[in-house]
């Protein structure tokens, strides 16, 4: 979860100024509502696929198809705005010790003859590690997590000092427009929680410890990011900042010490990688779990005879994401990546309470607390949400949506192995 924080700090002070700090917070109490209706989904049925599979095991073909296809935009589109930020992590390194790339590639801006070359390279080499195989180290990712929460306390440590109370007037300049424009902006730094999730069934006592486990996250995770927001936001004039490295640019306003501005680029350029990663191998895995359901051809989960990973589908990924990456810039990516995130939470919350009354019986190792309250919340915030983002972002969205329903009558309907059972 911590590697979203990067691309969302400078993007999410644009859309609410200052009041991005309360963004933030106002992001972590409804991923903790959502979280709460996933970690009950995800006792129910324990295995790969996330949120698509557990509707397909308990809510039907329709409402899973509807939560896959959305996934899509969570898992796949999720690397282009992290490899956006990746860039501008590694722009502002190479700038710093003099290097400079031509204006043509250094960001998205088709209409002014710009495209982003390292965004679209990151992506491309992410693929190709994933397509040729990469096993999953919970000791690589225990070191990543531990070195990413190093920079940021090495750059809280670093820019505390500069802190200036004159930089958060006005709190709020855009009003509460702003700040749900940029709570829904900021929601990306929390996508991931549900991993948390995953091991219900394997949890000691799982009716106490997964809750405590996602409070606990969560919690930590929110004060972690309202800190490294305040130590932005109020080091500097929110308009002086970049959209995927404002933390970068507070820490060379703050100081002129250059290991803490290289201990802190490259833990940008580590979170951005973990979550470009992790991304790509989670979307493969739902492609893989609604071609084995039949909803999608066969050719999308095939596996290469070598690699043993389904290779065609990843670089098909791949493909589509470098395009996005080098031509669309990262507010535009993160408002297409949140839509449909959220909409895939705000089905799951109003799944957890419809499952209460058609399988009160069903086995449940964990039970979301208050389940009334916390599934009418995350649904109802997340919905909330998705109004806060602008019309042509809905108008994305609603196009992805009928091809969505276009494919699912075409091939999902006729071919599903749930139909052919029938």
């Amino acid at each position: 979860m911590l590697g979203g924080i990067f691309p969302t700090i400078g993007a999410g002070a644009h859309a609410a100024g200052p009041a991005v700090i309360l963004a933030f917070a106002l992001s972590g109490a409804v991923s903790l509502c959502v979280a709460l209706c996933y970690a009950e989904f995800a006792s129910m049925v324990p295995v790969a696929g996330s949120a698509y599979t557990y509707a397909y095991a308990t809510l039907g073909e329709i409402v899973a198809w509807t939560i896959g296809w959305d996934l899509i935009l969570e898992y796949g589109l999720s690397l282009a705005p992290t490899a956006s930020s990746w860039s501008d992590y590694l722009q502002h390194l190479l700038a710093s010790i003099g290097v400079t790339l031509p204006v043509w590639a250094q960001t998205a801006a088709v209409q002014h003859g710009q495209i982003d070359v390292v965004a679209a390279l990151s992506v491309v080499a992410i693929t190709i590690v994933v397509t040729i195989g990469i096993r999953e180290s919970s000791n690589v990712n225990a070191w990543l997590v531990a070195f990413q929460i190093v920079t940021m306390l090495v750059f809280i440590a670093a820019t505390l000092h500069a802190v200036h109370g004159v930089n958060l007037k006005p709190f709020a300049p855009f009003g509460w427009n702003g700040i749900l424009s940029s709570t829904a902006l900021v929601f990306f730094a929390y996508i991931g929680f549900d991993t948390v999730t995953v091991a219900s069934e394997e949890a000691h006592d799982p009716e106490r410890n997964v809750p405590i486990g996602i409070i606990a996250a969560l919690v930590i995770g929110t004060l972690l990011y309202i800190a490294l927001t305040v130590c932005t936001v109020a080091v500097m004039p929110f308009a002086k900042l970049s959209d995927g490295a404002a933390m970068l640019d507070a820490l060379g306003a703050a100081t002129t010490n250059h290991a803490a501005y290289w201990v802190v680029a490259l833990g940008g350029l580590a979170g951005n990688t973990t979550v470009m990663l992790t991304s790509l191998l989670g979307q493969v895995r739902i492609f893989y779990v609604m071609s084995r359901d039949r909803l999608l051809p066969p050719q999308v989960a095939r596996i290469h005879p070598r690699f043993r990973t389904p290779a065609r589908m990843t670089m098909v990924t791949g493909g589509i994401v470098t395009i996005l990456a080098a031509v669309l810039p990262l507010t535009e990516l993160l408002k297409l990546v949140n839509i449909g995130t959220l909409a895939a939470f705000a089905i799951v919350c109003l799944g957890v309470l419809v499952l209460r009354f058609i399988e009160p019986d069903a086995p449940r190792p964990f039970r979301a607390p208050l389940v009334w309250i916390f599934s009418i919340l995350g649904a109802g915030s997340c919905i909330y949400l998705i109004f806060g983002l602008e019309l042509p972002t809905w108008l994305r969205f609603g196009i992805w949506f009928l091809v969505g329903i276009v494919a699912y009558a075409v091939y999902g309907y006729r071919k599903s192995k749930l139909r052919s059972l029938m």
